[in-house]
Parts: C-alpha cells; sequence; structure tokens
C-alpha cells in the first residue's frame, strides 16, 4: 500500500539515483569530470522535467499520504527543475572562470533540488521538515564554496547559523501544532482545527513560529538580515541559484500551509502575513537605494518582489494565487536574465560587481545594455514590459478583496524601488564610459539572455495563455 504510485515520484527517485552515480564518478575521476558532471546535470534535470511532465497531474497521495500529487505541486516542480537548468548552466563557465570547479557542486545542486521537490510534495510536517533540511544542507555548502575567499567563508557560517536558528523555529512550532491538533498530517491538522470552537492561543503560537521559519527561507523582512551577506558573499553562480529556485519551493510550501491545514486559521495567519508583506516591501524599497554592490541590490530586489507575491497569498482566493503564480514566473525568468548579464560583468579575467561597473556599458556592450535594460524595466513594472502585468494582477487581486491601504503602500513601495533599477540604466547610458567588460560571455549566458527577452517581450503579446494556465492551477488548491 505505502508503495503504490511510487510513478508519480519518478523524477525525484531518477535524481536521486543521478547524484548517487555523480558521487562514484567524482570518486573516481576527480574534478576534471565536473564540466562532464554539470552539463549532463543539465541533461538530467530535463529528463525530470520530461517525467513530470508525463505524470498525471490530478490529485493522488504518494507513500502512505506522506507526500501528495496534484497540478499545484506538479508546476511548482517544473518551475523548479527550470530553474536548476538555467543555474547550472549558468554556473559552469563561471566554476572555471574563478578556479572553483569541482565535482560536488552538481551534487550539490541535484540534492538541493530533490529536497525541494519533496518539499512541494509534502503533505506531513515531518516530511516537510526533511525536504527543507536536504534542501538547507546544500546550500549551506554551496555558500561557502568559495573556500579561498573569507567572504565567502563569512557568508556561509552567517547562513548556517541563522538557518540552524529557522530549522528550530520550525521544529518547535511543529510540536505545539502536534501537541493542539494531535497529528503531522496536513488533512488531519486542517479537520482539527475546522472543528475548533476557538482557535487555541498555543496553536497559534506554533503556527507563528512555522511562518517565521517558512519567511527565513523566503528573505521576508524582519527575516531578511541573511540575504544581503550571503547573496554577496557565495559565488555569483550561487547566488543566482539562491534567487532563482529556493525561494520557490519556499513560497509553494507557505501557500500549501496557508490554504491547506491552516486555512481555518485565517484570521491569525492573514495578520501576521499583512505585516510580513507591508515590511518587505519597504524593507526591499528602502534598503537597496544606497547599495554600491549589484549582488546586494539583488538581494533586496529580491525582498521586496516577495512582498507582492504574499499580498496575493492573503488574499486566499483562487484570483490570489494565480496572481502569485503569474508574478513568479515574470520574476523568475526576469532575473534569469539579469544573472546573465551580471555573471558577464568580468574586467580582465577578474569578476566586478560595483553597480559602476557597468558605467558606459551601451557604448562598450549595446546589446547587453539594451537586454539588461528591457529586464530592469519588466523588473520595475513599467508598462508595457511583462512585470507591469505581474504587479497589476496582484494589485487586482488585493484591491477585489477589499486591501486597499495593502495596495496603494504596495504602488508607491514600486515607485521607490523603481528610482535603483532606472538608476542602473542611466549608469549604462549615460555616464562615461569606464574599462570595457570582457568579450567572453559564453553561449549558455547567450541563450539564457536571450530566452529571457523573448519571455518579457512575447508576454505582451499573448498575456491570456499564461493567465488562463495560471488560474487552472490555482483552482486545484481550492
Amino acid at each position: 500500500m505505502y508503495l503504490s504510485n511510487l510513478s508519480l515520484i519518478a523524477p525525484e527517485i531518477f535524481l536521486i539515483v543521478t547524484a548517487i552515480g555523480y558521487l562514484l564518478v567524482g570518486a573516481i575521476q576527480g574534478n576534471k569530470a565536473t564540466n562532464v558532471l554539470c552539463w549532463s546535470a543539465i541533461l538530467c534535470f530535463a529528463i525530470s522535467a520530461v517525467l513530470l511532465i508525463y505524470t498525471s497531474w490530478d490529485t493522488y497521495f504518494v507513500l502512505g499520504g506522506v507526500l501528495v500529487n496534484n497540478a499545484f505541486s506538479n508546476l511548482i516542480k517544473l518551475i523548479i527543475l527550470l530553474g536548476l537548468i538555467v543555474s547550472t548552466a549558468l554556473s559552469t563557465q563561471y566554476l572555471y572562470q574563478e578556479r572553483l570547479a569541482r565535482h560536488e557542486y552538481p551534487v550539490l545542486l541535484i540534492l538541493a533540488g530533490v529536497g525541494m521537490m519533496f518539499m512541494v510534495s509534502a503533505n506531513n510536517m515531518l516530511a516537510l521538515y526533511m525536504g527543507m533540511e536536504l534542501q538547507s544542507l546544500s546550500l549551506y555548502v554551496l555558500t561557502a564554496f568559495q573556500r579561498n575567499s573569507v567572504r565567502s567563508g563569512e557568508a556561509g557560517i552567517k547562513y548556517f547559523i541563522l538557518g540552524a536558528l529557522s530549522s528550530g523555529l520550525m521544529l518547535f512550532g511543529i510540536s505545539l501544532i502536534y501537541g493542539f491538533s494531535g497529528s503531522l498530517d496536513f488533512q488531519l491538522i486542517g479537520q482539527s482545527i475546522d472543528n475548533m470552537d476557538a482557535i487555541p492561543p498555543g496553536l497559534t503560537i506554533g503556527m507563528v513560529f512555522v511562518i517565521a521559519a517558512i519567511a527565513f527561507k523566503i528573505s521576508a523582512a524582519p527575516f531578511h538580515m541573511w540575504t544581503p551577506d550571503v547573496y554577496h558573499g557565495a559565488p555569483t553562480g550561487v547566488t543566482a541559484f539562491f534567487d532563482l529556485v529556493p525561494k520557490v519551493a519556499a513560497l509553494a510550501v507557505l501557500i500549501r500551509l496557508m490554504l491547506g491545514p491552516f486555512a481555518g486559521a485565517y484570521e491569525q495567519w492573514e495578520q501576521i502575513l499583512y505585516l510580513l508583506a507591508l515590511a518587505s516591501l519597504l524593507f526591499g524599497a528602502f534598503g537597496g537605494i544606497a547599495q554600491e554592490n549589484i549582488k546586494r541590490l539583488m538581494a533586496y530586489s529580491s525582498i521586496h518582489h516577495m512582498g507582492y507575491m504574499l499580498i496575493g497569498v492573503i488574499v486566499n482566493s483562487d484570483i490570489g494565487i494565480a496572481a502569485v503564480i503569474l508574478y513568479l514566473s515574470i520574476y523568475l525568468v526576469t532575473t534569469a536574465g539579469v544573472f546573465a548579464v551580471i555573471l558577464c560583468m568580468r574586467k580582465e579575467g577578474l569578476a566586478v560587481n560595483r553597480i559602476s561597473d557597468l558605467s558606459g556599458l551601451s557604448k562598450n556592450h549595446p546589446v547587453l545594455a539594451y537586454a539588461m535594460a528591457i529586464l530592469l524595466f519588466s523588473m520595475s513594472g513599467l508598462p508595457p514590459a511583462a512585470g507591469f502585468f505581474g504587479k497589476l494582477f496582484i494589485f487586482n487581486a488585493a484591491i477585489a478583496h477589499g486591501y486597499y491601504t495593502l495596495a496603494v503602500l504596495g504602488v508607491l513601495a514600486s515607485v521607490v524601488a523603481a528610482y535603483y533599477y532606472l538608476r542602473i540604466i542611466k549608469i549604462m547610458f549615460f555616464d562615461k564610459p569606464l574599462d570595457a567588460l570582457d568579450d567572453d560571455i559564453g553561449v549558455e549566458r547567450k541563450l539564457v539572455l536571450l530566452g529571457a527577452l523573448v519571455f518579457v517581450v512575447g508576454f505582451i503579446f499573448t498575456p491570456d495563455t499564461f493567465i488562463t494556465f495560471a488560474n487552472a492551477v490555482a483552482a486545484s488548491l481550492f
């Protein structure tokens, strides 16, 4: 009985077997196999995506109800796999440029991906925690992957200590929820809450701890303190991975918890997420203004954008979740394109990360400058770029459900955040040119940048296709 429907987790099983095989190859061949392992990892992620597409997207329970398969979880897993493909492709050349080519890198990416996929499918609190820890342990090592860098080591230690704190919060919250509901199963917790005449304070406290732990994973303020330092200290390829993939899984977990086991406690968690969304919008908008390092700027940008996505969760309806899915998709594609440009920021073979290093880029590398400008216009939410539609649907959902104050503050925060995006465009097109960036861009970065541009521009002409799909997936949760 417990082994029934194992075909529904075939992508995860395939990746686990792949990771074990890579460890054996790495032990035999050493670091000289890194390039082959990285490119074959991309192929394995693609195979897993195909396996996922051809599995049933109807609701089924796996391993005795510990995991669940449905349209929402499968879509998020597909986004995770696409993010893994893009981040691995962006990182491969970077590893050799920075002399970081070690065979453990693709193995850690695969294990992190498996952990995130199990997180998204979890139907039990312990399964959720195990998936989260598998992801986190891999991310700790990736953060400090540049062993000779003091900054990378410092970022790894900071992330490990704060990550351990968030894990403790998660476990303590789970223990309280178990004590008051009598179960770790999502459905049984939901039924127990629905049958309560009043939500006990202990259960509310447990829920707060769980939300706080997830808020740490998605870099929602005020649990964002690790993000700028880790983004700055980690190797740039790892930073791109951080911004593209782990937050997708954590946000999906938050949505499943709020709309599943905690749905009956909406009045309690709605207030918490309201404050998290508002703080994220403000911290992300104002915190990014003073940044001179582009990786730190992207950290505050991610905090800011997470605030908009939390608004969609607060709405607690299919309209809100569809808006989150749409916004998340646009944000991830745009971010992938921006990091493709950031990874091209090298002068005389050395990586540069200051925003001022982009001065006069339009004269030295006009194609790169115009591509970056289009992506930044989208991230700032200026019409008619794809990012404008993402914010439009978030605000539309908020207003439809009476969250006028949050929508107005979101618009104002968007205006503030637009400053640091437009500032980069001003530096690229109007500042005096400095030393030109190296021409060694790489085919994979060109492909990622081209794909991002095609999506951002193409979305303007065919938004209905994406909106219809997002609505269908969101409806499966209700």
